[in-house]
């Protein structure tokens, strides 16, 4: 099964990917937002996530709402597989909309911290397991909207090359909600500190050990592990919103972009 995921269902170079899996005899399913687009038609299956019109360039809504389509795609291929209903997942999916609502409620402290570092030329976001891709997300949404070099990195392998740009110029974004590894966050942590590197923290809203570790603590709800992206995802959405708009730059149309890469 070959899935492609796209908000705009035109993306030339996952279009080009999907053809070639159906050449090859496999089956394809398309994750887009706008209906009617041409993946969608292309595709022997699909879901729409109805996140609705994506009115900025850089996508921020799509990125929550493919990550609730998948997650109901793999609760489906349980059920296929015998093994039942998740009932706990399903419950915790339930509850995501008013987690992120509460993540919401931290804009203005996220916008104070954006005004310490909008100056600042690099970035560095690190995370781990299923949060490095959200680490990716946060760099990715900073570099396109407010200009600044960002780069997401798997933090266990910070040692193998970002650990030397660290200094007390260098804010490191850790995304550092508890999970199984939440003791080698607090070691990675430890790592930047001794460097003078300068830590903003996503963190779950009942840990108290990352405040002696970090400069500044963005509190989120807490999850289960593998819902953990669509609630940590949102501070660092807004933290690159917020530096976007201190620096008087208009974050819903960021220079050199298009809203659908439609050339490979």
């Amino acid at each position: 099964l070959f899935i492609a995921i796209s908000q705009s269902g035109e993306t030339a170079d996952t279009l080009a990917a999907m053809e070639e899996a159906k050449k090859r005899g496999a089956q394809t399913l398309g994750i887009i937002n706008v209906v009617g687009s041409t993946i969608a038609r292309e595709a022997g299956g699909g879901v729409y996530i109805h996140a609705g019109p994506e009115i900025g360039v850089a996508s921020t809504k799509a990125f929550t709402s493919q990550i609730a389509a998948l997650s109901v795609l793999a609760l489906y291929m349980r059920q296929k597989m015998g093994k039942g209903l998740d009932k706990e997942f399903i419950q915790e999916l339930k509850r995501i909309p008013g987690k992120v609502r509460k993540v919401l409620e931290s804009d203005e402290e996220i916008r104070r911290i954006a005004n310490e570092f909008k100056a600042s030329r690099n970035f560095l976001y690190l995370g781990r397991g299923i949060n490095f891709p959200v680490a990716l997300e946060g760099a990715l949404k900073l570099k396109e909207i407010s200009y600044i070099h960002a780069e997401g990195y798997p933090a266990a392998e910070m040692k193998h090359g970002p650990i030397a740009l660290i200094d007390e110029n260098m804010p490191v974004v850790f995304i550092a909600t508890k999970n199984g590894a939440h003791d080698k966050i607090l070691n990675n942590m430890e790592e930047v500190k001794a460097r003078k590197g300068r830590i903003i923290a996503v963190v779950t809203e009942d840990d108290d050990k990352i405040r002696s570790l970090a400069d500044h603590v963005i509190k989120v709800p807490k999850t289960i592990d593998e819902l953990t992206p669509m609630v940590n995802v949102i501070p660092l959405q807004l933290l690159a919103y917020h530096i976007a708009d201190l620096k008087g730059l208009d974050p819903d149309k960021p220079r050199n972009l298009a809203k659908s890469v439609t050339v490979e």
